[in-house]
């Protein structure tokens, strides 16, 4: 019987040939479902890993099975997986919805050691591991790219102080989802929905260049700096009103992600680690 917030037959059925085979020599490796089930508990809960149910196993198999499937790479090709399977029947929609939201982190997510540090005199790694100082105190920004459903195909994570436009670039880069066979990837949306925050003209520029249908409501200081020029300033860019309702979808995702309380605050103090559970999160929902 499936317990409560755990992979169902059909989820399991779609991850299982993705993940890595037995290791061989040595004990067995303990059940790729329950760990995974034991992870998808510690994301739900927010617990500390030592408080684990027994019916999991062990704490710490769980930890270093996400440890090691976070270096191998494992949960981002689950995450492509699933997205090209979905395109390959024709449900993506390719108009993105692009935001970010800021994430508090716990003080047990600071202190994280720096690479080439010895082991008697390390510093903490602050702005390394994606954490910023502000009035707040210590914070992490997730940026997230949607498609028109609201399931998310890219999260990127900053410093929480980072400002949204300079990182829409970076996000966008990222997206690449194969086709079920071959050919190249695709990359490029059709359509990219985005708040004031991203309206710059730099911005509108780049996504001109690469022949995507931009929108995003001009700023009023960009629309008084506009008009103040004249005739030189231009005319006012392209808005559709109602194609900029459906940018609402980036918002339910965020939503959603964080109805994972370890994921509502930040307590890994890497950052490789807390990207891996956002993707595990992106998993859950592609495969609900």
């Amino acid at each position: 019987m499936v317990g409560r917030g755990e992979l169902t037959d059909k989820a399991w059925a779609v991850i299982e040939p993705l993940l890595p085979p037995q290791q061989g020599g040595g004990r067995r490796w303990r059940d790729h479902r329950q760990v995974i089930n034991a992870i998808l508990w510690k994301l739900r809960t927010g617990a500390p890993w030592r408080d684990l149910p027994e019916r999991y196993g062990p704490w710490k198999t769980a930890h270093e099975r996400l440890r090691l499937w976070t270096k191998d790479g494992t949960w981002s090709r689950i995450l492509d997986h699933v997205i090209v399977k979905d395109d390959a029947v024709g449900d993506l929609e390719w108009v993105v919805s692009v935001d970010s939201s800021v994430v508090r982190a716990h003080q047990h997510s600071a202190g994280a050691r720096k690479k080439g540090d010895a082991q008697t005199k390390w510093k903490p790694s602050i702005e390394g591991e994606r954490l910023g100082r502000s009035r707040g105190g210590l914070s992490t920004k997730i940026h997230l790219a949607v498609e028109g459903r609201g399931l998310p195909i890219r999260i990127l994570l900053t410093p929480g102080q980072a400002g949204d436009n300079p990182q829409l670039l970076p996000l966008l880069d990222g997206i690449r989802v194969a086709h079920d066979g071959p050919g190249r990837p695709r990359c490029r949306p059709e359509t990219v929905i985005a708040d004031k925050a991203y309206s710059h003209p730099s911005t509108r520029e780049a996504m001109q260049i690469r022949r995507i249908r931009f929108i995003s409501p001009e700023r009023d200081d960009q629309i008084a700096r506009r008009k103040a020029k004249g005739s030189r300033g231009g005319r006012p860019p392209a808005f559709d009103a109602e194609v900029y309702k459906q940018r609402n979808v980036v918002e339910r995702c965020f939503n959603r992600l964080k109805q994972f309380r370890d994921l509502a605050t930040r307590y890994a103090k890497r950052a490789a680690y807390y990207q891996a559970e956002l993707t595990i999160a992106a998993i859950v929902l592609w495969l609900r």
